[in-house]
């Protein structure tokens, strides 16, 4: 693998109700990680869910917000960091007025399922909060990129 240098940040995408930057992408690692970074508003909070292919690392930038696991809920601040093992269920609350965030995966591929259900974000700002989604589409795209959706936003994994 040949070192990846990029002179300019990524194009934001409206992913469902954060933007979203591919940073790293699996082509650029032969597969083996991704980088993706995520700013959202209080509250954002994805649907419960499970990742079957890869390790999820949450590193927070600005901000703070909580991640639930089974039985366990881990609040971050900036600079806090988070392992997120595959085939555990898990969901994140934004608790600040905004949070800005790094996830790392391994292997790759994270990053192709937040390519498949954006759109290019016309700036920087977040999406409005009255877009409608594609549940649907949302939910194929997660399936064919080996994660589950397990509840809706709001639902907390259960304790083991």
């Amino acid at each position: 693998m040949n070192a990846v240098l990029k002179a300019a940040p990524p194009e934001p995408l409206w992913f469902i109700d954060t933007v979203a930057r591919i940073h790293v992408a699996g082509a650029e690692t032969d597969g083996r990680l991704s980088v993706v970074e995520g700013f959202a508003r209080l509250g954002d909070m994805p649907p419960l869910h499970v990742h079957h292919h890869d390790d999820e690392v949450f590193h927070v930038l600005e901000g703070r917000m909580t991640v639930h696991l089974p039985g366990e809920q881990v609040e971050l601040e900036a600079g806090s960091t988070l392992l997120a093992p595959k085939a555990v269920p898990h969901t994140y609350r934004v608790e600040s007025e905004t949070a800005r965030w790094l996830v790392v995966c391994q292997p790759a591929g994270f990053e192709s399922f937040v390519h498949a259900v954006s759109q290019p974000a016309p700036s920087n700002e977040l999406p409005p909060l009255d877009r409608e989604h594609d549940l649907a589409a949302i939910n194929a795209a997660a399936e064919q990129h080996g994660i589950e959706l397990l509840g809706p936003p709001g639902a907390l994994p259960e304790a083991p």
